[in-house]
């Protein structure tokens, strides 16, 4: 908002809700995007409604509406669609036998729930839009960032998770990069580890992390917490960072400074055996 003009919409009434309403609403998004150059798509069911909300509204909400905004926003003439998605699609695919899993752009999903497959099926819908319109479409899958135990939500920020600050700032690059075409990047902390740590990360997380992240280690100690001994993933935000010029900024050391600073944006640590 300090670089463009914003218009937000939402369901409930807020301070960054210039329309309040639901994206099903036709005439609304007519009238909303009058003049509008970029759609950044964040409205979604997710994880959590999961098993609450009948299958059908995964398929109206993620997927028609979806569907519907891009195509009602070609017809509106807008120069690029950014779409907010999520790692989690990635499903069974994230966390092989015997190893953690090393999930990059490349990896195919195998997704488990009605969530995952509707994030899937809207990228893919994106993605024949772009061909077919020649409209610019960036999909940005974001990581976990929601609060927390904060000795999880440390270590998770080198290999599975990330600040919403620079989930933003991801979507600012994005808007100001436009590449051409439709991109698929992932959104997550930077990791210390490389794909050839993902059996010693399953079997031996404690002496990698020492190994590779040693202040962490430090600052785990001085707290009286353990180490965990496996890790089951690492996303690869790497492309993301090399094609949108984005870096994250936010690691363990911004979340311990949040547990300290007593933020709700972090939970006490989980108890542990």
């Amino acid at each position: 908002m300090k670089e463009h003009e914003v218009v937000g919409i939402d369901r409930t009434p807020c301070s960054t809700a210039d329309v309040v309403g639901d994206i099903r609403d036709t005439a609304l998004l007519a009238e909303a995007l009058e003049g509008v150059e970029v759609i950044i798509h964040t409205a979604a069911l997710h994880a959590p409604h999961v098993g609450l909300v009948p299958g059908d509204e995964f398929e109206e909400i993620n997927i028609k509406a979806t569907e519907q905004l891009a195509l009602m926003g070609v017809k509106k003439g807008i120069k690029h669609f950014v779409f907010t998605s999520t790692t989690a699609l990635y499903g069974f695919a994230s966390t092989p036998a015997g190893r953690a899993g090393w999930v990059d752009e490349t990896v195919m999903p195998r997704p488990k729930t009605i969530y995952h497959h509707s994030k899937i099926k809207a990228e893919q819908l994106l993605e024949n839009i772009s061909s077919s319109f020649d409209l610019p479409v960036t999909v940005l899958q974001m990581s976990r960032c929601f609060p927390e135990p904060v000795n999880l939500m440390a270590v998770y920020r080198l290999t599975r998770g990330i600040d919403a600050r620079d989930v933003a700032r991801a979507h600012a690059c994005a808007v100001e990069r436009r590449l051409s075409g439709f991109r698929r990047y992932i959104i997550s902390g930077k990791t210390p580890f490389s794909k050839a740590c993902c059996e010693r990360l399953y079997r031996d997380a404690n002496d990698v992390i020492r190994e590779a992240i040693p202040g962490l280690a430090e600052s785990f100690a001085v707290r009286g917490w353990s180490m965990p001994q496996s890790l089951d993933r690492v996303y690869d935000s790497s492309l993301a960072q090399h094609e949108l010029g984005w870096q994250p900024k936010y690691g363990y050391e911004s979340v311990l400074s949040l547990l300290d600073n007593e933020s709700a944006e972090v939970l006490p640590m989980k108890s542990q055996s």
